[in-house]
């Protein structure tokens, strides 16, 4: 047995120089500048996704501030020795003068106090700078950013601070704008592919160029995660690792057989698509690691139709390549996007589903026979060419037999004398005025529309609709309302709106009934109107053809172009949002 333990590979080969960083060209290049020049900041924010090599970073720039060289004379460096007492504790996580602190786990002030502001303004032991390096930072708290903040503006001349983050926008204002950001970025497929050859080929573990290829899609751009999914394949593989080997050991499904899918879906043949996703599982795919492919690659055949330099993807084998660009020549961006969204949502019904493999096959259905369906320019096309049985012509059912009633029509309205009051004799002057506000009351009033907008302005929702629908207009003048109930009206209808009318207005109404009134209630010319836009619109050719072609459809809505112009407006109102607040705790 070995006297050394066995250490994986992300941290066997942890870059220990910037030389050894890769795909982070244009920081490692500002760092050298500013080290040559002696423009050393006093503060580093590095950020980046999971496993770019922020907190690597920090220790690598922590070890170029204190690298003393082999002699012990050496100075600040880009390129520090790694033979130093200096770079070997610190590497180790060791160094006295280099304090690394958790910023997910110690958050509070008392934690800055006692690992920062406590120790901040002695001198280093034996190193030329204290360092201080704090990895995922915004996971402190508002206070303990707030007591860091003089410091961080204005530290002792011996004393530099390293901060890493995988949220920077979590990170206050105050605390970034006293720090030089660096943003790491994920690696390129190319780089990451070629150092993880070169890995392989140090530890003399045949791989797979393809398999290589599935690591690095699967990686995301992070360092770390590829280094842990190659360790794992190399031991999966014992030595000789295949494609099929990495594959099943991520969970994926065949992607050439995902791409037959994707064909067999496209073209709507939902038996064979059925027989397919059966025979994937049964060979161990995951139901909802199917969909997921079938998503990712109907988002790739549509970034490749629009772009197709995109195809040159080395994560991405020729024969799949010439294929995508094939589907992306072959197929409509709607039927593309289509496909996409109804991804979406079957892959949310999957992960809710007590059986995955039957939602899947539901959503594969669902795909299948919606693939073919025709565009709106096709569909419009179609019912174009088709012939439409004539029309008869004649009044609409339930419209009224005596010429057409404009949408926005209104109840005939009787004339009737204005009510006029006599002021009594005894009152003198006071009746008088009595009258005259009653008068000016009334005045308001000049149609029975108005009297409407008054019930529905109170919110009195009851007599509204008793309003509209119980109530024949005899005749109507301000302060009088005479008027025919319909056989569903309530018998206290006119001793309620008499009553309702002087409380709100303030002045005595006469409310009467008359027998033998035809006129249409406000409901009964409401619909008359929307039966007469139906029948106006049933004469346009292409509705005609819609209901020649769908016998069962109805008109559920119609609008005019006023209203969509003012629904566009509405949409198109900016959208406030929430103010940040840098110092909100989480």
């Amino acid at each position: 047995m070995s006297d050394t333990a066995y250490q994986v590979l992300a941290r066997k080969y942890r870059p220990a120089s910037f030389a050894d960083l890769i795909g982070q060209d244009a920081m490692v290049r500002t760092l050298k500048n500013a080290f040559s020049a002696d423009r050393i900041a006093q503060a580093f924010m590095m950020t980046g996704i999971r496993g770019t090599g922020k907190t690597t970073t920090a220790r690598i720039i922590a070890k170029g501030m204190n690298c003393i060289g082999p002699d012990g004379k050496g100075g600040p460096t880009t390129e520090p020795c790694g033979q130093c007492e200096h770079c070997k504790g610190i590497m180790a996580g060791t160094h006295v003068d280099v304090i690394e602190m958790d910023g997910a786990s110690q958050t509070k002030i008392d934690d800055i106090r006692s690992n920062i502001l406590d120790s901040v303004h002695y001198a280093p032991a034996s190193a030329r700078f204290k360092i201080y390096i704090i990895d995922e930072v915004h996971m402190l708290s508002t206070s303990a950013f707030n007591a860091l903040l003089k410091t961080l503006e204005e530290p002792p001349a011996h004393v530099k601070f390293i901060f890493a983050t995988t949220e920077i926008r979590k990170v206050p204002v105050t605390v970034l704008s006293r720090c030089q950001r660096f943003d790491l970025r994920r690696i390129e497929p190319e780089v990451m592919i070629a150092h993880l050859q070169k890995i392989a080929d140090t530890e003399k573990a045949e791989i797979a160029d393809d398999a290589l290829a599935l690591i690095t899609r699967a990686a995301e751009g992070s360092v770390r995660d590829a280094m842990s999914l190659l360790d794992q394949a190399i031991s999966h593989g014992a030595g000789e690792t295949t494609t099929d080997q990495v594959r099943a050991m991520l969970g994926l499904a065949d992607r050439g057989r995902v791409m037959d899918l994707f064909d067999l879906v496209m073209k709507g043949d939902a038996a064979a698509a059925l027989a397919e996703l059966s025979g994937q599982y049964s060979d161990g795919a995951d139901p909802i690691a199917v969909l997921r492919d079938l998503a990712e690659i109907t988002h790739w055949v549509s970034v490749i139709k629009i772009t197709p330099d995109a195809a040159e993807d080395p994560t991405v084998s020729p024969d799949e390549r010439a294929r995508g660009l094939a589907a992306g020549e072959a197929l409509p961006m709607r039927a593309l996007t289509r496909m996409w969204q109804m991804l979406l949502k079957a892959l949310e019904e999957v992960a809710q589903s007590p059986n995955a493999m039957m939602a899947a096959e539901m959503a594969i259905i669902r795909l299948t026979h919606v693939a073919d369906l025709p565009s709106p320019e096709e569909l419009v096309r179609k019912l174009q060419d088709t012939p439409v049985p004539p029309t008869p012509r004649g009044p609409t059912a339930g419209a009224p037999a005596g010429g057409p009633v404009t949408a926005r029509g209104t109840p005939a309205r009787g004339g009737g004398a204005p009510v006029t009051h006599s002021p009594r004799a005894a009152s003198g002057g006071a009746a008088v005025a009595v009258a005259t506000v009653a008068e000016e009351a009334l005045s308001r009033f000049a149609s029975f529309a108005q009297v409407v907008d008054l019930v529905r302005a109170n919110r009195d929702v009851k007599l509204l609709v008793e309003l509209e629908t119980c109530l024949r207009l005899v005749s109507y003048s301000p302060g009088r309302i005479a008027f025919t109930p319909t056989e569903t009206a309530p018998t206290d209808l006119a001793a309620r709106l008499g009553q309702k009318l002087q409380t709100w207005t303030g002045a005595r109404w006469a409310i009467s009934v008359e027998n033998g009134s035809e006129a249409e209630t406000i409901a009964e010319t409401r619909d008359a109107a929307r039966l007469e836009n139906e029948a106006r619109a049933m004469e346009h050719p292409l509705v005609s053809a819609v209901f020649a072609a769908f016998p069962s459809a109805k008109i559920e809505e119609i609008r005019s172009h006023a209203d969509l112009v003012k629904d566009a407006a509405i949409e198109a109102l900016p959208e406030v949002e929430d103010e940040w607040d840098p110092f909100e705790d989480d």
